[in-house]
Protein backbone atom coordinates (compact mmCIF):
# COMPACT_ATOMS: atom_id res chain seq x y z
CA UNK A 1 0.00 0.00 0.00
CA UNK A 2 0.80 3.56 -0.77
CA UNK A 3 0.52 7.20 -1.06
CA UNK A 4 0.78 9.00 -4.83
CA UNK A 5 0.61 12.71 -4.67
CA UNK A 6 -0.94 14.73 -7.36
CA UNK A 7 -0.80 18.77 -8.03
CA UNK A 8 -4.57 20.61 -8.72
CA UNK A 9 -4.56 24.19 -8.74
CA UNK A 10 -1.97 23.97 -6.01
CA UNK A 11 -4.18 21.44 -3.84
CA UNK A 12 -2.23 18.53 -3.19
CA UNK A 13 -4.76 15.32 -4.18
CA UNK A 14 -3.69 12.02 -2.79
CA UNK A 15 -4.36 8.79 -4.10
CA UNK A 16 -4.68 5.30 -1.73
CA UNK A 17 -3.67 2.47 -4.05
CA UNK A 18 -5.36 4.33 -6.97
CA UNK A 19 -8.09 5.22 -5.36
CA UNK A 20 -8.36 9.28 -6.08
CA UNK A 21 -10.23 11.51 -3.10
CA UNK A 22 -12.10 14.66 -4.79
CA UNK A 23 -10.28 17.73 -5.25
CA UNK A 24 -11.16 19.83 -2.47
CA UNK A 25 -8.42 21.21 -0.29
CA UNK A 26 -8.20 20.11 3.67
CA UNK A 27 -10.77 18.16 4.56
CA UNK A 28 -10.74 14.51 5.45
CA UNK A 29 -11.87 11.83 2.46
CA UNK A 30 -12.90 8.18 3.21
CA UNK A 31 -12.56 5.88 0.06
CA UNK A 32 -15.28 3.91 1.24
CA UNK A 33 -13.13 0.60 2.77
CA UNK A 34 -12.48 2.33 5.78
CA UNK A 35 -9.55 4.27 4.48
CA UNK A 36 -9.16 7.96 5.62
CA UNK A 37 -6.62 10.47 3.81
CA UNK A 38 -6.30 13.83 4.14
CA UNK A 39 -6.72 16.95 1.90
CA UNK A 40 -3.93 20.12 1.86
CA UNK A 41 -3.43 22.80 -0.08
CA UNK A 42 0.51 22.40 -2.29
CA UNK A 43 2.58 25.25 -0.81
CA UNK A 44 5.29 25.63 -3.08
CA UNK A 45 7.33 28.04 -0.46
CA UNK A 46 7.52 24.78 1.83
CA UNK A 47 8.25 22.92 -1.11
CA UNK A 48 12.40 21.98 -0.59
CA UNK A 49 13.10 22.49 -4.09
CA UNK A 50 12.39 25.69 -3.45
CA UNK A 51 14.52 26.26 -0.52
CA UNK A 52 16.50 29.24 0.42
CA UNK A 53 13.71 31.44 -2.50
CA UNK A 54 12.02 34.26 -0.67
CA UNK A 55 8.66 35.98 -1.99
CA UNK A 56 9.02 39.23 -3.76
CA UNK A 57 9.07 42.10 -1.85
CA UNK A 58 6.69 43.25 -4.45
CA UNK A 59 3.90 41.91 -6.92
CA UNK A 60 6.26 41.46 -10.24
CA UNK A 61 3.74 42.21 -13.29
CA UNK A 62 3.37 40.07 -16.21
CA UNK A 63 2.93 43.69 -17.84
CA UNK A 64 1.73 46.89 -16.66
CA UNK A 65 1.58 50.17 -17.39
CA UNK A 66 5.19 52.49 -17.28
CA UNK A 67 4.26 56.35 -16.65
CA UNK A 68 7.22 58.86 -17.38
CA UNK A 69 5.06 61.85 -16.48
CA UNK A 70 4.95 63.73 -19.85
CA UNK A 71 1.22 61.47 -19.17
CA UNK A 72 0.02 64.02 -16.67
CA UNK A 73 1.03 66.94 -18.58
CA UNK A 74 -1.00 66.49 -21.45
CA UNK A 75 -4.00 65.10 -19.35
CA UNK A 76 -3.90 68.50 -16.87
CA UNK A 77 -3.64 70.07 -19.95
CA UNK A 78 -7.33 68.87 -21.61
CA UNK A 79 -8.52 69.57 -18.04
CA UNK A 80 -7.48 72.79 -17.80
CA UNK A 81 -8.67 73.81 -21.34
CA UNK A 82 -11.99 71.85 -20.62
CA UNK A 83 -11.21 70.08 -23.47
CA UNK A 84 -12.33 66.74 -22.46
CA UNK A 85 -14.47 64.86 -24.48
CA UNK A 86 -13.93 62.96 -27.64
CA UNK A 87 -12.09 66.24 -29.47
CA UNK A 88 -8.96 68.35 -29.07
CA UNK A 89 -5.28 68.58 -29.52
CA UNK A 90 -4.38 65.59 -27.90
CA UNK A 91 -6.42 63.37 -29.97
CA UNK A 92 -5.19 65.19 -33.23
CA UNK A 93 -1.58 64.77 -32.05
CA UNK A 94 -2.00 60.65 -31.40
CA UNK A 95 -3.53 60.38 -34.86
CA UNK A 96 -0.82 62.01 -36.49
CA UNK A 97 1.76 60.26 -34.39
CA UNK A 98 0.42 56.95 -35.26
CA UNK A 99 -0.63 57.18 -38.39
CA UNK A 100 3.29 58.49 -38.87
CA UNK A 101 4.43 55.55 -37.05
CA UNK A 102 3.36 53.04 -38.92
CA UNK A 103 3.39 54.15 -42.06
CA UNK A 104 -0.20 54.82 -42.81
CA UNK A 105 -2.08 57.85 -43.97
CA UNK A 106 -4.84 58.01 -41.70
CA UNK A 107 -5.72 57.42 -38.63
CA UNK A 108 -9.25 56.88 -36.34
CA UNK A 109 -8.48 57.07 -32.43
CA UNK A 110 -11.12 54.74 -30.88
CA UNK A 111 -11.85 53.71 -27.38
CA UNK A 112 -10.75 50.26 -27.54
CA UNK A 113 -8.72 47.62 -29.99
CA UNK A 114 -11.95 45.93 -30.17
CA UNK A 115 -14.06 49.02 -30.97
CA UNK A 116 -11.02 49.39 -34.52
CA UNK A 117 -11.21 45.71 -34.73
CA UNK A 118 -15.09 45.92 -35.23
CA UNK A 119 -15.09 49.27 -37.39
CA UNK A 120 -12.53 47.72 -39.67
CA UNK A 121 -14.60 44.47 -40.12
CA UNK A 122 -17.43 46.23 -40.30
CA UNK A 123 -16.32 48.37 -43.08
CA UNK A 124 -14.45 45.29 -44.91
CA UNK A 125 -18.17 43.21 -44.85
CA UNK A 126 -19.60 46.38 -46.46
CA UNK A 127 -17.27 46.90 -49.36
CA UNK A 128 -17.49 42.82 -50.14
CA UNK A 129 -21.10 42.67 -49.57
CA UNK A 130 -22.74 46.23 -49.56
CA UNK A 131 -24.60 48.07 -46.75
CA UNK A 132 -26.98 45.45 -45.15
CA UNK A 133 -30.19 45.82 -43.48
CA UNK A 134 -30.57 47.07 -39.66
CA UNK A 135 -30.12 44.79 -37.92
CA UNK A 136 -28.34 42.16 -39.79
CA UNK A 137 -24.81 43.05 -39.95
CA UNK A 138 -22.30 43.66 -42.18
CA UNK A 139 -21.02 39.99 -42.94
CA UNK A 140 -24.57 38.39 -43.50
CA UNK A 141 -23.51 34.51 -42.78
CA UNK A 142 -20.69 34.89 -44.48
CA UNK A 143 -17.59 32.97 -43.49
CA UNK A 144 -14.20 34.94 -42.26
CA UNK A 145 -10.69 33.50 -41.85
CA UNK A 146 -9.52 34.31 -38.97
CA UNK A 147 -6.42 33.52 -36.67
CA UNK A 148 -6.64 30.55 -33.72
CA UNK A 149 -4.16 31.15 -31.31
CA UNK A 150 -5.26 34.91 -30.51
CA UNK A 151 -7.16 36.81 -27.64
CA UNK A 152 -11.03 36.66 -28.50
CA UNK A 153 -10.96 40.43 -29.15
CA UNK A 154 -9.61 39.48 -32.68
CA UNK A 155 -12.36 37.22 -33.88
CA UNK A 156 -15.82 38.87 -31.64
CA UNK A 157 -16.48 41.57 -34.28
CA UNK A 158 -16.98 38.93 -37.04
CA UNK A 159 -20.10 37.44 -34.47
CA UNK A 160 -20.79 41.03 -33.95
CA UNK A 161 -21.22 41.93 -37.77
CA UNK A 162 -22.97 38.30 -38.38
CA UNK A 163 -20.19 36.38 -39.83
CA UNK A 164 -19.27 32.72 -39.61
CA UNK A 165 -15.71 32.58 -37.84
CA UNK A 166 -13.88 29.76 -39.38
CA UNK A 167 -10.81 29.78 -37.72
CA UNK A 168 -6.62 28.51 -39.06
CA UNK A 169 -4.11 26.65 -37.43
CA UNK A 170 -0.65 28.15 -36.35
CA UNK A 171 2.84 27.35 -36.82
CA UNK A 172 5.74 26.87 -35.03
CA UNK A 173 8.35 29.20 -36.60
CA UNK A 174 6.27 32.65 -34.82
CA UNK A 175 2.96 31.14 -33.33
CA UNK A 176 1.24 33.22 -35.60
CA UNK A 177 -1.36 31.98 -38.71
CA UNK A 178 -0.18 29.25 -40.64
CA UNK A 179 0.11 29.74 -44.55
CA UNK A 180 -0.35 26.38 -45.45
CA UNK A 181 -3.60 25.89 -43.05
CA UNK A 182 -4.63 28.99 -44.80
CA UNK A 183 -4.10 27.81 -48.44
CA UNK A 184 -6.13 24.53 -47.73
CA UNK A 185 -8.81 26.93 -45.98
CA UNK A 186 -9.40 28.36 -49.27
CA UNK A 187 -9.41 25.16 -51.12
CA UNK A 188 -12.16 24.17 -48.60
CA UNK A 189 -14.31 27.12 -48.76
CA UNK A 190 -13.13 29.00 -52.03
CA UNK A 191 -16.08 32.16 -51.40
CA UNK A 192 -14.55 33.40 -48.25
CA UNK A 193 -13.15 37.12 -49.17
CA UNK A 194 -12.49 38.44 -45.55
CA UNK A 195 -9.32 37.20 -43.31
CA UNK A 196 -8.44 38.50 -39.69
CA UNK A 197 -4.72 38.24 -39.02
CA UNK A 198 -3.36 38.71 -35.64
CA UNK A 199 0.17 39.17 -34.76
CA UNK A 200 0.64 36.98 -31.69
CA UNK A 201 2.73 38.51 -28.39
CA UNK A 202 4.51 41.32 -30.81
CA UNK A 203 5.89 38.61 -33.16
CA UNK A 204 4.82 39.73 -36.73
CA UNK A 205 3.51 36.43 -38.70
CA UNK A 206 4.51 35.20 -41.93
CA UNK A 207 3.14 38.37 -43.74
CA UNK A 208 4.14 37.61 -47.23
CA UNK A 209 2.94 34.15 -47.84
CA UNK A 210 -0.22 35.35 -46.34
CA UNK A 211 -0.76 38.67 -48.19
CA UNK A 212 0.43 36.44 -51.99
CA UNK A 213 -2.63 33.74 -50.70
CA UNK A 214 -5.32 36.46 -50.41
CA UNK A 215 -4.36 38.36 -53.55
CA UNK A 216 -4.81 35.42 -55.23
CA UNK A 217 -8.29 35.01 -53.69
CA UNK A 218 -9.30 38.45 -53.62
CA UNK A 219 -10.01 38.42 -49.91
CA UNK A 220 -9.32 41.94 -47.58
CA UNK A 221 -7.31 41.56 -44.61
CA UNK A 222 -8.02 43.06 -41.49
CA UNK A 223 -4.52 43.38 -39.64
CA UNK A 224 -4.99 43.02 -35.85
CA UNK A 225 -1.23 44.93 -34.65
CA UNK A 226 -2.50 45.14 -30.79
CA UNK A 227 0.34 43.50 -30.01
CA UNK A 228 3.20 44.35 -31.61
CA UNK A 229 2.95 48.16 -32.32
CA UNK A 230 6.72 48.84 -33.22
CA UNK A 231 7.31 45.88 -34.61
CA UNK A 232 8.66 45.24 -38.21
CA UNK A 233 8.42 42.90 -40.95
CA UNK A 234 11.37 43.43 -43.55
CA UNK A 235 11.91 46.90 -41.92
CA UNK A 236 7.83 47.83 -42.32
CA UNK A 237 6.10 48.43 -39.63
CA UNK A 238 2.69 46.30 -38.76
CA UNK A 239 -0.07 48.13 -38.71
CA UNK A 240 0.40 48.96 -42.40
CA UNK A 241 -0.18 45.23 -44.18
CA UNK A 242 -3.87 44.99 -44.05
CA UNK A 243 -6.41 46.40 -45.77
CA UNK A 244 -6.78 47.96 -42.43
CA UNK A 245 -5.24 47.66 -39.49
CA UNK A 246 -5.41 48.20 -36.10
CA UNK A 247 -3.62 48.91 -32.70
CA UNK A 248 -4.37 48.42 -29.33
CA UNK A 249 -3.41 50.78 -26.00
CA UNK A 250 -4.73 48.61 -23.54
CA UNK A 251 -3.59 48.89 -19.80
CA UNK A 252 -1.18 45.85 -20.58
CA UNK A 253 0.08 46.85 -24.09
CA UNK A 254 4.23 48.35 -24.87
CA UNK A 255 2.66 51.88 -24.94
CA UNK A 256 -0.71 52.07 -22.96
CA UNK A 257 -3.55 55.41 -22.76
CA UNK A 258 -4.89 52.86 -20.01
CA UNK A 259 -7.34 52.18 -23.15
CA UNK A 260 -8.04 53.31 -26.66
CA UNK A 261 -7.16 52.20 -29.93
CA UNK A 262 -6.61 52.60 -33.37
CA UNK A 263 -8.00 52.12 -36.51
CA UNK A 264 -5.04 52.37 -40.04
CA UNK A 265 -6.53 53.29 -43.51
CA UNK A 266 -4.59 54.62 -46.17
CA UNK A 267 -7.92 55.88 -47.52
CA UNK A 268 -9.30 58.98 -46.44
CA UNK A 269 -13.24 57.67 -47.40
CA UNK A 270 -12.75 54.67 -44.98
CA UNK A 271 -11.05 57.14 -42.32
CA UNK A 272 -14.23 59.23 -42.63
CA UNK A 273 -16.52 56.93 -42.61
CA UNK A 274 -14.98 54.81 -39.54
CA UNK A 275 -15.00 58.24 -37.54
CA UNK A 276 -18.37 58.87 -38.56
CA UNK A 277 -19.35 55.46 -37.48
CA UNK A 278 -17.27 55.93 -34.07
CA UNK A 279 -19.37 59.06 -33.31
CA UNK A 280 -22.88 58.00 -34.12
CA UNK A 281 -23.08 58.36 -37.43
CA UNK A 282 -24.88 61.61 -37.39
CA UNK A 283 -25.70 63.00 -41.22
CA UNK A 284 -25.37 67.04 -41.82
CA UNK A 285 -28.33 68.37 -40.11
CA UNK A 286 -29.06 70.67 -37.59
CA UNK A 287 -31.04 67.97 -35.42
CA UNK A 288 -29.65 64.51 -35.14
CA UNK A 289 -30.70 62.53 -38.22
CA UNK A 290 -29.29 59.13 -38.56
CA UNK A 291 -29.45 56.93 -41.86
CA UNK A 292 -26.48 54.27 -40.57
CA UNK A 293 -26.29 52.76 -37.27
CA UNK A 294 -23.44 54.11 -35.32
CA UNK A 295 -21.25 53.66 -31.89
CA UNK A 296 -20.42 55.52 -28.97
CA UNK A 297 -16.29 54.58 -30.06
CA UNK A 298 -14.73 57.87 -30.18
CA UNK A 299 -11.24 58.13 -27.82
CA UNK A 300 -11.46 60.66 -25.31
CA UNK A 301 -8.86 63.60 -25.70
CA UNK A 302 -8.25 62.40 -21.61
CA UNK A 303 -6.63 58.98 -22.73
CA UNK A 304 -5.25 60.60 -26.03
CA UNK A 305 -3.30 62.66 -23.85
CA UNK A 306 -1.75 59.70 -21.79
CA UNK A 307 -0.79 58.52 -25.15
CA UNK A 308 0.37 60.98 -26.45
CA UNK A 309 3.11 61.07 -23.14
CA UNK A 310 3.61 57.34 -23.62
CA UNK A 311 4.78 58.20 -27.37
CA UNK A 312 8.25 59.27 -27.20
CA UNK A 313 9.07 56.26 -25.14
CA UNK A 314 8.05 53.16 -27.34
CA UNK A 315 11.07 52.53 -28.53
CA UNK A 316 12.99 52.69 -24.96
CA UNK A 317 9.80 50.39 -23.88
CA UNK A 318 10.38 47.70 -26.97
CA UNK A 319 14.80 48.15 -25.71
CA UNK A 320 13.83 47.13 -22.41
CA UNK A 321 11.35 44.23 -23.37
CA UNK A 322 14.04 42.92 -25.48
CA UNK A 323 16.77 42.99 -23.06
CA UNK A 324 14.50 41.08 -20.63
CA UNK A 325 13.58 38.24 -23.72
CA UNK A 326 17.57 38.16 -23.86
CA UNK A 327 17.82 37.68 -20.30
CA UNK A 328 15.85 34.46 -20.02
CA UNK A 329 16.70 33.30 -23.13
CA UNK A 330 20.30 33.35 -21.58
CA UNK A 331 19.33 32.20 -18.34
CA UNK A 332 17.07 29.34 -19.77
CA UNK A 333 19.86 27.93 -20.96
CA UNK A 334 19.99 23.96 -20.29
CA UNK A 335 16.48 23.40 -19.52
CA UNK A 336 14.65 21.79 -21.98
CA UNK A 337 12.38 24.83 -23.07
CA UNK A 338 12.36 27.40 -25.83
CA UNK A 339 11.64 30.73 -25.86
CA UNK A 340 8.89 32.24 -27.98
CA UNK A 341 10.59 32.23 -31.61
CA UNK A 342 10.68 34.73 -34.48
CA UNK A 343 12.60 34.70 -37.69
CA UNK A 344 15.05 37.24 -37.33
CA UNK A 345 16.34 37.48 -41.54
CA UNK A 346 12.67 39.01 -41.77
CA UNK A 347 10.88 40.34 -38.48
CA UNK A 348 11.92 42.67 -35.57
CA UNK A 349 9.39 41.64 -32.58
CA UNK A 350 8.25 44.46 -29.96
CA UNK A 351 8.74 41.65 -27.41
CA UNK A 352 5.76 42.61 -25.70
CA UNK A 353 5.78 39.52 -23.97
CA UNK A 354 8.14 36.62 -23.08
CA UNK A 355 7.02 33.66 -23.79
CA UNK A 356 8.58 30.09 -22.75
CA UNK A 357 7.38 26.61 -24.47
CA UNK A 358 8.72 23.25 -22.78
CA UNK A 359 10.27 20.35 -25.06
CA UNK A 360 7.44 17.46 -25.53
CA UNK A 361 9.45 14.90 -23.87
CA UNK A 362 9.89 17.65 -20.81
CA UNK A 363 6.27 17.76 -19.42
CA UNK A 364 4.75 16.21 -16.47
CA UNK A 365 1.73 15.03 -16.84
CA UNK A 366 -0.99 17.85 -17.00
CA UNK A 367 -4.71 17.70 -17.79
CA UNK A 368 -7.00 20.79 -18.20
CA UNK A 369 -11.01 21.22 -17.82
CA UNK A 370 -12.77 24.02 -18.32
CA UNK A 371 -11.60 26.21 -15.64
CA UNK A 372 -9.78 23.79 -13.39
CA UNK A 373 -6.23 22.09 -14.25
CA UNK A 374 -4.68 18.56 -13.07
CA UNK A 375 -0.78 18.22 -12.97
CA UNK A 376 1.81 15.25 -11.76
CA UNK A 377 5.13 16.28 -11.06
CA UNK A 378 7.74 14.39 -12.04
CA UNK A 379 11.56 14.95 -11.43
CA UNK A 380 13.45 16.51 -14.25
CA UNK A 381 10.16 17.67 -16.22
CA UNK A 382 7.14 20.26 -15.50
CA UNK A 383 4.49 21.86 -17.45
CA UNK A 384 2.98 25.65 -17.57
CA UNK A 385 0.47 24.67 -14.64
CA UNK A 386 3.38 24.07 -12.02
CA UNK A 387 5.31 26.85 -13.66
CA UNK A 388 2.76 29.51 -13.07
CA UNK A 389 1.75 27.89 -9.56
CA UNK A 390 5.17 28.63 -7.99
CA UNK A 391 5.46 32.32 -9.98
CA UNK A 392 2.27 32.72 -8.30
CA UNK A 393 3.28 31.59 -4.62
CA UNK A 394 6.53 33.85 -4.37
CA UNK A 395 4.56 36.71 -6.32
CA UNK A 396 5.11 36.59 -10.00
CA UNK A 397 2.57 37.02 -12.33
CA UNK A 398 2.39 34.43 -15.58
CA UNK A 399 -0.31 33.26 -17.81
CA UNK A 400 -1.23 30.28 -19.83
CA UNK A 401 -0.96 31.31 -23.63
CA UNK A 402 -3.93 32.48 -25.47
CA UNK A 403 -6.05 29.11 -25.68
CA UNK A 404 -7.01 28.82 -29.46
CA UNK A 405 -10.55 29.68 -30.39
CA UNK A 406 -11.51 26.69 -31.84
CA UNK A 407 -10.87 25.13 -28.37
CA UNK A 408 -12.97 27.75 -26.71
CA UNK A 409 -16.73 26.80 -25.39
CA UNK A 410 -18.59 29.64 -27.29
CA UNK A 411 -16.64 28.84 -30.73
CA UNK A 412 -16.97 24.83 -30.33
CA UNK A 413 -19.08 24.32 -33.53
CA UNK A 414 -17.10 26.58 -35.64
CA UNK A 415 -14.85 24.95 -38.44
CA UNK A 416 -11.25 25.21 -37.80
CA UNK A 417 -8.56 24.18 -40.34
CA UNK A 418 -4.96 23.00 -40.50
CA UNK A 419 -2.50 22.30 -42.58
CA UNK A 420 -3.87 18.86 -43.00
CA UNK A 421 -7.34 20.27 -43.93
CA UNK A 422 -10.37 20.25 -41.38
CA UNK A 423 -9.25 19.92 -37.98
CA UNK A 424 -12.69 18.87 -36.93
CA UNK A 425 -13.37 15.70 -36.04
CA UNK A 426 -10.20 14.06 -37.45
CA UNK A 427 -10.08 10.67 -34.80
CA UNK A 428 -11.29 7.29 -35.52
CA UNK A 429 -11.97 5.03 -32.88
CA UNK A 430 -10.87 1.66 -35.38
CA UNK A 431 -7.79 3.64 -37.26
CA UNK A 432 -4.58 4.50 -35.21
CA UNK A 433 -2.77 7.90 -35.96
CA UNK A 434 -5.51 9.60 -37.62
CA UNK A 435 -5.94 12.55 -35.17
CA UNK A 436 -3.83 14.92 -37.92
CA UNK A 437 -1.66 18.06 -36.20
CA UNK A 438 -3.43 20.74 -34.21
CA UNK A 439 -0.14 22.89 -33.56
CA UNK A 440 -2.07 25.96 -31.60
CA UNK A 441 -3.37 23.03 -28.67
CA UNK A 442 -0.12 21.69 -28.61
CA UNK A 443 1.24 25.06 -27.55
CA UNK A 444 -1.36 26.51 -25.47
CA UNK A 445 -0.64 22.83 -23.51
CA UNK A 446 3.12 23.73 -23.29
CA UNK A 447 3.77 27.20 -23.20
CA UNK A 448 3.66 29.43 -20.72
CA UNK A 449 3.69 33.69 -20.67
CA UNK A 450 6.41 34.78 -18.20
CA UNK A 451 6.95 38.10 -16.29
CA UNK A 452 7.38 40.38 -18.74
CA UNK A 453 7.08 43.75 -17.27
CA UNK A 454 9.58 46.51 -18.21
CA UNK A 455 9.57 47.95 -14.57
CA UNK A 456 11.45 44.13 -13.38
CA UNK A 457 15.18 44.49 -12.16
CA UNK A 458 17.08 41.86 -13.03
CA UNK A 459 17.85 40.81 -10.20
CA UNK A 460 13.90 39.83 -9.31
CA UNK A 461 14.10 38.50 -13.18
CA UNK A 462 16.99 36.30 -11.80
CA UNK A 463 14.63 35.17 -9.15
CA UNK A 464 12.18 34.16 -11.47
CA UNK A 465 14.67 32.22 -14.26
CA UNK A 466 15.62 30.46 -10.14
CA UNK A 467 11.70 29.46 -9.97
CA UNK A 468 11.48 28.41 -13.06
CA UNK A 469 14.73 25.94 -13.09
CA UNK A 470 13.70 24.17 -9.50
CA UNK A 471 10.11 23.22 -11.18
CA UNK A 472 12.28 21.19 -12.92
CA UNK A 473 14.28 19.46 -10.61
Amino acid sequence: MGFEKISWKGVIQIRWDGEACPLSGGKNWSTGNGKEVIMSRMDYRSDLRFAGIKPFAGKVWLSSPTMHGWEQMYVDEAIRTNWVSTVGENINEVERLTAEKAGRNYAVALSSGTAALHLGVRLCGEKLYGQPRVGRGALGGKKVFCSDMTFAATVNPVVYEGGETVFIDTEYDTWNMDPEALDQAFSLYPDVRLVVLAHLYGVPGKIDEIRKICESHNALIVEDAAESFGATYRGIETGSFGDVSVISFNGNKIITGSSGGMFLTDSKADADKVRKWSTQSREAAAWYQHEETGYNYRMSNVVAGVVRGQFPYLEEHIGQKKAIYSRYQEGFKGLPVRMNPFDREVGSPNYWLSCLLIEDDAMCRQVRGEQESLFEHEPGKSCPEEILGALAAFGAEGRPLWKPMHMQPVYRMSPFVTKDGGGRGRTNAYIAGTAGCDVGADLFARGLCLPSDNKMTKEEQEKVIEIVKRCFL
